[in-house]
């Protein structure tokens, strides 16, 4: 399968914003969020300060931690080398203006989208974390990446050849945006979990770590109980894919789908039974992610096949 220089820019920039959704986790893990307090510099600064006697006098020597600094920073920096990839990915969509215009203005809307998303990173710094502005920023992530895969499939969808029943098409269509809508409900639930924990996290009477999730409110039940609706439609997912015996690029994404919810569940389980180590937390975030985009690609190829006569 040879690809055109669109392409290769095109899943470059798929893969390496995951990557920046797995840096996001870690910071998040960390508890380094503030580990640059102002934006778009760093404490004042383009390049961060490695030491208390390089912090500008205006800042508390009590918001700096060299560490939290620097992973944050980092992050930012990857933040600004995935707004490159989107730009590239932009301007060379123009060849497909004409040709496969859905390529062009998908790849048009993650640059607007990622231009919004720099300016919504830049409020939630400045708001201190606001809990409402951590969910839209992760959303707003979601919807870029999503995009971007869009993209990238309706530029390279003509080297894909798959067919499949028309009646089996329509129920398992059905099933993967009924997956993708929980999964999306599930996302934003389990993002203002975190909210509520790390307002819990950083109180003034500190709690034991372990009881972290059950002192979140009931936005944690909901979460909990909510996980069971996705089970069941991976579940029945995988009834479809036996009971039609689905073969080929639809039957392995259908049975990557299955297990990553399943592994995503898991993951949720190891949280609450292990006091929430921070490597749990970081795979569940990219866990879902990932999650996601599997759900949306599998959507995209049964949209584009073709049916058995």
């Amino acid at each position: 399968m040879k690809l055109n220089t669109f392409q290769k820019t095109a899943i470059t920039t798929v893969a390496a914003t995951l990557f920046l959704i797995l840096l996001g986790g870690l910071v998040r893990a960390a508890g380094a969020g503030l580990g640059c307090p102002d934006w778009p510099k760093c404490f004042g600064m383009w390049i961060p300060p490695t030491s208390l006697a390089d912090l500008p006098a205006r800042f508390d020597a009590s918001q700096f931690n060299v560490y939290n600094t620097w992973i944050e920073y980092v992050n930012r920096l990857v933040g600004v080398l995935i707004g490159l990839l989107i730009t590239a990915t932009f301007v060379l969509s123009f060849k497909y203006r004409k040709e496969k215009p859905t390529v062009f203005y998908s790849s048009f809307a993650a640059f607007v989208l990622v231009l919004f998303q720099g300016w919504l990173g830049g409020v939630v710094v400045k708001t201190g974390l606001h809990a409402g502005m951590i969910t839209a920023h992760m959303l707003v992530a979601m919807v870029i990446i999503s995009t971007l895969l869009y993209a990238t499939f309706e530029a390279t969808s003509d080297l894909l050849k798959v067919s499949i029943e028309k009646q089996f098409r329509k129920k398992l269509l059905w099933v993967m945006l009924i997956l993708f809508a929980l999964s999306m409900i599930q996302l934003v639930l389990g993002t203002q979990v975190r909210e509520a924990v790390d307002v819990i996290k950083n109180s003034s009477e500190v709690l034991p770590r372990g009881i972290w999730l059950e002192s979140a409110g009931s936005i944690f039940p909901i979460h909990r109980s909510f996980s069971w609706l996705v089970i069941f439609a991976g579940g029945f997912l995988y009834y479809l894919l036996i009971k039609n015996e689905a073969e080929g690029l639809v039957l392995t994404l259908g049975q990557w789908n299955v297990i990553l919810v399943f592994v995503q569940v898991m993951i949720g389980l190891g949280l609450y039974y292990l006091d929430m180590p921070r490597v749990l937390q970081v795979l569940h975030l990219v866990g879902m992610a990932i999650m996601v985009c599997t759900q949306f690609l599998l959507i995209l190829v049964l949209r584009a096949a073709k049916s058995k006569q």
